[in-house]
């Protein structure tokens, strides 16, 4: 696209958004807490997904003041099921920094947001642009795809120059938008990405700027962007153990509050290492961490769960021990539940399908 068909673009771009803009609660709204925490829980997750966390969340933290002083694990409760828990803890730092070092308010510039937990690039200029109506270039995976099929980008994307590039063009396009359109133009591209120009058939009949796209005019649309072979995602196998005291509780341990799934609550569990089964892995594991011995009995459930990077196998035993004093050496603590009250506690997805099927009627085997 050349620079002469700038205005063209914007106008037409602009156009549509406005005839077809969602109705979506954060974009009612440009409070910045609001545009924020929109944008972080949109990472990775469907919006018909994040709509009625987002309502749960803010009717429980209104202000970043009240988030900031909340408890880590009413937090974590409330984003119990949108997985990736980081987003989380790194909102709730960053609602900290911004009440000590901000007065409580998010700064405007792509610099300065890009300084707070949990906020790289794109998120501090989607920040910046819709709440503030800066200039500022928000590259995300539908922005990606976008770029590359208007400009007919055939470079892999992940390559650190395409990246670079890539940023470059989308901050031309930020620069050259018609002032006061920042917001606007940002939420365009994004609805353009997920709602027209979309991964494997690109709906090209019903694009607004087919005539600036230089992979519509060369037919090369379905073959942008261009991605390197994804490797196989490791798979690993993690026994888990039910365990019960004599009044009928349940042990559960908490995570530490960093890393993969931290400040969350789980049956206490072992991951097999190299050809080590899931059932000693899970003796070894109590041992390590919570200073049990325990005996390892029926397999009650299975559970499959991919993360990223990763995926699992949670193998669900049902356990024996005559210690009912476990120590939380590899936990950050350790607690005996009763079933029915499990749900007080932010518990990950793969557990909580245990918890389902304890409650089905398969509570006790030992």
């Amino acid at each position: 696209m050349h620079m002469e068909q700038h205005a063209a673009f914007f106008t037409t771009l602009l156009a549509w958004y406005a005839e077809h803009a969602p109705d979506l609660p954060w974009r009612a709204s440009r409070d910045p807490y609001h545009v924020w925490l929109s944008e972080i829980m949109l990472q990775q997750t469907q919006i018909a997904t994040v709509l009625p966390y987002y309502e749960r969340f803010l009717a429980a933290f209104p202000t970043v003041q009240a988030l900031a002083e909340a408890p880590l694990e009413r937090v974590l409760k409330l984003w119990e099921g949108l997985g990736y828990y980081s987003r989380a803890r790194n909102l709730q730092r960053a609602a900290q920094h911004i009440l000590a070092e901000h007065q409580g308010k998010l700064p405007h510039t792509v610099e300065a947001l890009q300084k707070l937990p949990g906020i790289g690039r794109y998120t501090a200029g989607a920040i910046a642009s819709i709440a503030f109506g800066q200039p500022a270039a928000a590259l995300d995976g539908n922005a990606i795809r976008v770029l590359t099929r208007l400009y007919d980008y055939a470079e892999p994307i992940e390559s650190p120059a395409a990246q670079r590039h890539l940023w470059q063009l989308a901050e031309q396009l930020a620069q050259a938008a018609p002032r006061g359109s920042a917001a606007a133009f940002t939420q365009a591209v994004m609805d353009l990405g997920r709602e027209v120009c979309t991964p494997r058939t690109p709906h090209c009949a019903q694009c607004p700027v087919r005539e600036f796209c230089r992979a519509f005019a060369n037919g090369t649309q379905a073959a942008r962007p261009i991605k390197t072979a994804k490797t196989a995602a490791p798979h690993h196998d993690v026994g888990a153990a039910i365990l019960y005291n004599t009044e009928g509780a349940l042990l559960i341990a908490q995570r530490s509050p960093h890393g993969l799934l931290g400040g969350l609550w789980e049956f206490p569990q072992g991951q097999a290492r190299d050809s080590e089964g899931t059932e000693a892995a899970l003796v070894r594991g109590l041992r390590e961490k919570l200073a049990l011995n325990v005996t390892v009995g029926a397999l009650l459930t299975k559970v499959r769960h991919a993360f990223t990077h990763f995926k699992i196998t949670l193998y669900a035993y049902a356990c024996h021990t005559d210690q009912l004093t476990p120590r939380p050496l590899g936990y950050a603590a350790c607690e005996w539940v009763l079933l029915p009250n499990l749900d007080r506690f932010p518990i990950a997805r793969a557990d909580r399908h245990v918890i389902a099927f304890l409650r089905a009627g398969q509570q006790r085997l030992f």
